[in-house]
């Protein structure tokens, strides 16, 4: 015949760190709280997350509970402050995702922003070569595009040092004229 123990009994016992009343205890209470905090949280597994929090704290505590005082309504109270606690963690974390989200909305629309310049500037700085002489956009693309020396250049072109640095300098001139408009 199995002898059922009151709440006072069980944590008279628990003070005592009577593994077995704790665990008396948790098979009395764990269904119930777990319905209980079900309803609120509406996921099976942040349910039993909080239903474990609870019945952790319950033994860290066990020194300090009130035996004379209700233990279920002990109980359903921690319970609640938990289900509380973990509601608002998680209206944290949607709030906290959502500026995420927004973000890198921001980040995609001033990506693709950028591009759109870039591209704009490319197409710019084409149209801007193609009025130059044939001479100085041969210079230019020498020197920027394929990133030879001044005097690389000048070897290659069969011109003066100083011819090529004048117009790159003319050059460089002519485009930032044109390319900040």
């Amino acid at each position: 015949m199995k002898v059922t123990k009151s709440n006072k009994e069980l944590l008279l016992l628990l003070k005592k760190n009577d593994r077995i009343a704790f665990y008396n205890l948790y098979e009395r209470y764990s269904k119930r709280l777990y319905c209980f905090v079900l309803k609120h949280v509406k996921v099976d597994e942040d349910a039993e997350e909080i239903i474990q929090e609870v019945f952790i704290k319950i033994w860290e505590k066990r020194k300090t509970i009130d035996v004379s005082s209700s233990f279920e309504s002990f109980l359903f109270t921690v319970t609640y402050h938990a289900t509380i606690s973990l509601l608002r963690k998680r209206v944290t974390e949607n709030k906290y995702l959502a500026h995420l989200r927004s973000i890198q909305k921001v980040s995609e629309i001033a990506e693709s922003t950028d591009e759109l310049y870039l591209n704009e500037l490319n197409a710019k700085l084409k149209s801007s070569l193609n009025e130059l002489t044939s001479r100085q956009k041969e210079v230019f693309l020498l020197s920027r595009e394929e990133g030879l020396s001044h005097q690389q250049i000048s070897k290659k072109l069969h011109i003066s040092v100083n011819t090529v640095k004048k117009h790159i300098t003319n050059t460089i001139s002519f485009l930032r004229t044109r390319l900040d408009n």
